[in-house]
């Protein structure tokens, strides 16, 4: 088996921030950068072909595709004289286009506890664009964090009661409402990934939960040189002795 080759495509950050443009993304593919060493584009060829041969099949991916892309310029539009564009839809927006244009009725809301308010509000947009919103919250059936095996130390108020997240239910009751797409409202690192796998239905990730940011998580990529500058400089947990 040959030697697997390491891609990492945010060092092209530096080429498209000095000239605007990738080996991946130029408006004239003859006066486009070189590929780096570790471009994926070459490094992993086969891949990239096959997986797009896929693309032009009749199949739900194929149709997910075809419609994200449709989205995606559907959402921005051209400056008059200028080659610059404006995005024009919020994710909100985008996220009712797609499911419009895929054609889904019932759309399932897998909800923190803790933004049951923005699971409502986004409720009442679904219902007003046309769609059946259904939502599970996380803590459903109010089963205690030490059924888990956890500690009294481990929970956020020690000697309280504190029911444990149960997202693999949320994804299984969405399956058994029969949702046609399901979306992530604020759910917990890790809880989101078992959601996502035991999903039937597409999903897609409407709010990121970060609680220090107000759910807006590229405020510590922005903040690193400064107010976040700790993540470069010491261990967010310390080794395990």
């Amino acid at each position: 088996m040959s030697e697997e080759i390491s891609v990492t495509c945010s060092k092209c950050s530096s080429v498209w921030q000095n000239r605007g443009t990738t080996n991946c993304w130029s408006g004239d593919p003859d006066q486009a950068p070189p590929k780096p060493g570790n471009c994926p584009s070459e490094a992993y060829e086969e891949i990239v072909k096959k997986s797009f041969d896929g693309y032009r099949t009749v199949t739900e991916d194929a149709k997910i595709a075809f419609v994200a892309a449709r989205v995606e310029g559907l959402c921005y539009q051209p400056v008059p004289g200028s080659d610059a564009v404006n995005a024009r839809w919020t994710r909100v927006e985008d996220t009712v286009a797609f499911a419009k244009l895929m054609g889904y009725k019932k759309i399932g809301m897998a909800t923190c506890i803790g933004l049951l308010d923005e699971s409502e509000r986004l409720a009442k947009i679904l219902t007003a664009q046309g769609f059946e919103p259904v939502s599970v919250c996380c803590k459903a059936g109010s089963i205690d964090k030490l059924e888990l095996g956890l500690s009294e130390a481990d929970k956020v108020r020690p000697g309280t009661f504190e029911p444990a997240c149960n997202p693999i239910a949320q994804a299984e009751i969405c399956n058994r409402m029969g949702t046609d797409m399901n979306l992530i409202v604020g759910l917990c690192v890790g809880h989101d990934m078992l959601f996502n796998k035991h999903s039937k239905a597409p999903v897609s990730t409407i709010i990121v939960k970060d609680r220090v940011t107000g759910h807006n998580p590229i405020a510590v990529l922005y903040g690193q040189n400064f107010y976040y500058k700790r993540l470069q400089k010491q261990m967010v947990l310390p080794e395990e002795e």
